[in-house]
């Protein structure tokens, strides 16, 4: 059965300010839960998605490392070939108030349809309690959670740390790539890599 660390919202934020920024996921270890709101207002929650391998991406529509992928299609088509697979993929955006990036529940529904965003579900995150809590420091950042409730991937989408699209042809996804290994049951080959893109823009 999968396991889930047993940490409220309160506990998480309590993580965060005592390390902001620590990479306070290790690979190998149990996931932390958590709960945030999606765009709808609904509650969702980590450990619901239980048996199934959770993919989770830091956004911030307004960073060009980020409009690089969704751009492309890159993004969404990853995002697709995921949920194709049987995994869940959650867009996370810790974007504070007044922000780059930040966006209400309206406005980030606005830009799901307008970029055909292929995520299982966007959650805000404003606060930055679960961004800090997961150690994500750029957007995009990437988390693979396998159907164990194991953390076996955090890094950057691909190997090239660049804003240009047409590095992308040539780049190795790290994302589908570790999950087909988690599909093939094998042991995901690159666990951890260097992320890249603009810095998470963090309530102060």
């Amino acid at each position: 059965m999968l396991k889930f660390s047993n940490m409220t919202v309160a506990t998480i934020a309590a993580v965060a300010l005592a390390s902001p920024l620590a990479a306070a996921q290790q690979n190998g270890d149990i996931a932390q839960d958590f709960k945030l709101t999606d765009v709808n207002g609904k509650t969702v929650q980590l450990s619901q998605f239980r048996g199934k391998t959770v993919v989770l991406e830091w956004h911030n529509p307004g960073c060009p490392f980020v409009s690089k992928h969704y751009s492309s299609g890159n993004m969404q088509a990853t995002q697709k070939a995921a949920r194709q697979q049987g995994a869940v993929w959650l867009t996370i955006n810790s974007g504070a108030k007044g922000k780059q990036g930040h966006m209400t529940g309206p406005e980030a529904k606005a830009l799901i349809a307008k970029q055909n965003i292929q995520s299982t579900n966007y959650l805000l995150d404003a606060k930055g309690l679960v961004g800090k809590a997961y150690g994500a420091k750029t957007t995009p950042h990437m988390y693979i959670i396998d159907g164990n409730g194991i953390l076996v991937y955090q890094g950057g989408i691909d190997d090239k740390p660049t804003a240009n699209t047409a590095d992308i042809q040539n780049a190795r996804n790290h994302v589908l790539a570790a999950l087909n290994e988690i599909k093939s049951g094998d042991k995901v080959s690159v666990a951890q890599a260097r992320p890249y893109g603009c810095s998470v823009k963090y309530a102060s």
